[in-house]
């Protein structure tokens, strides 16, 4: 009897640290969708894990940035992007440049996530009902309409705390998902330990996927929604200690999910000679070598990545857009609603034309660089002035990773322009 006790215990205690996770699992959401499911894959599958360092400086680097603006937004009690209009000249400018370039990256992700995600369940339909493969186009576009305005749906009803609970679900079914798989196919260890050494592909590509990894992994969106999801989980400058936990540890796990992929993609196919480009053919040419299992487990944590993304991205538009008026979001506004409708018919775009989205997702993820040095110079402004930061002092620690982030981030947009003009 005692035994079942423990036992009941334990997983209670399991499930309230998973439910406890804070506003950091805004920036799973973000941060691992099918776009970086996708990103992933193809890096591991083509060039096994030689791209694990930039996963690791994007990860620390996100950290420390999601602890910044993290931090700004409990001390001061204001937000991002209001912060740039009020304290920074031509913050404005600034901050408007920041909407529409985030804006446009997190909305050309969603066409290919509600795409993707369609497809998957197309897929998974076709194998129980064959009478569907006749009708692939009509079923894809019935089970996207289906998701957006289901979503669309909890968008109106929901509050920060559900839209967090939601979340939760996901990423942890996400998350099991993928580290599932790796007992099924790993890497050596070898390639796991040269992939930690600073390099980039010399292949027609190579620089993109670079650009790729750091627009996905380190997504300005991530950053900029730090201080309102913080006010919106109601934390106050109490909570400092919190919040730094939270974004620590949200940075790990974006490292360990995303590294999981990459992991199970080059133990998969990489050696073989098998680079893949879209995320369903990975199902088919995991199953010879890990079976059908790793394959339902894997196309499981891929679906969950999808509609664990869609939330944050219908939300980024009328989030920025409230951070810049006065930094509080009402979802319950006029506003708020019409903007996550036009979200809604934009994500259809791919659905309806039956496009192709993968290659638009790594794009997107790319042109997310270009705002990056933006959004970090302004959060080194903000949290070295004492005035705004009301005395609290910004570390030394803090302030290298900032610096040494805006480095990397400014090296990577160079990296990013140059992958852009290679493409066209």
């Amino acid at each position: 009897m005692p035994n079942t006790e423990t036992k009941n215990s334990f997983l209670k205690k399991i499930i309230a640290l998973v439910l406890g996770f804070g506003p950091g699992i805004f920036a799973i959401g973000y941060t691992i969708g099918t776009g970086s499911v996708t990103s992933m894959i193809v890096a591991g599958s083509t060039y096994g894990m030689q791209l694990l360092w930039v996963l690791l400086l994007s990860c620390l680097f996100s950290g420390i940035l999601m602890f910044a603006y993290g931090n700004y937004g409990l001390i001061t009690g204001e937000t991002g992007l209001y912060g740039f209009k009020k304290y920074i000249k031509g913050g404005k400018v600034l901050a408007i440049m920041v909407i529409i370039g985030i804006s446009f990256g997190q909305w050309n992700s969603l066409m290919g996530i509600l795409g993707i995600s369609a497809n998957m369940l197309y897929e998974i339909f076709a194998m129980n009902f064959e009478g569907l493969v006749d009708y692939k186009y009509e079923t894809v576009l019935i089970i996207a309409i289906v998701i957006i305005a289901v979503f669309y749906g909890l968008l109106l009803v929901g509050k920060y705390t559900f839209f967090e609970k939601i979340l939760v679900i996901f990423v942890t079914f996400m998350a099991l998902s993928f580290i599932i798989s790796l007992f099924f196919v790993y890497p050596l260890p070898k390639d796991v330990v040269m992939g930690l050494i600073p390099s980039i592909p010399e292949v027609p590509g190579g620089k993109m996927m670079v650009a790729a990894f750091v627009g996905t992994t380190m997504a300005a969106a991530t950053f900029l929604s730090r201080p309102l999801f913080v006010k919106g989980k109601g934390w106050t400058i109490k909570d400092l200690k919190r919040q730094k936990n939270d974004a620590i540890t949200a940075a790990i796990l974006v490292f360990v999910i995303s590294g999981v992929v990459m992991a199970v993609a080059c133990g998969a196919l990489f050696h073989q000679g098998k680079p893949v480009t879209q995320v369903l053919d990975m199902a088919n040419t995991l199953e010879p070598v890990a079976g059908s299992l790793a394959v339902s487990i894997f196309f499981f944590g891929t679906l969950s990545a999808g509609l664990s993304s869609i939330f944050p991205c219908l939300l980024i538009a009328p989030l920025l857009l409230a951070d810049y008026q006065s930094g509080t979001l009402d979802t319950s506004s006029r506003q708020f609603k019409i903007i996550t409708f036009i979200a809604c018919l934009v994500a259809l775009i791919v659905p309806v034309f039956g496009a192709n989205p993968i290659e638009m997702q790594i794009l997107s993820q790319v042109f997310n660089v270009f705002v990056l040095p933006i959004v970090i110079l302004g959060i080194i402004f903000l949290v070295n002035n004492k005035k705004v930061m009301k005395g609290y002092k910004t570390s030394l620690f803090v302030n290298i990773g900032l610096f040494a982030s805006l480095l990397f981030a400014c090296i990577i947009s160079y990296n990013g322009v140059l992958a852009l003009f290679e493409y066209f």
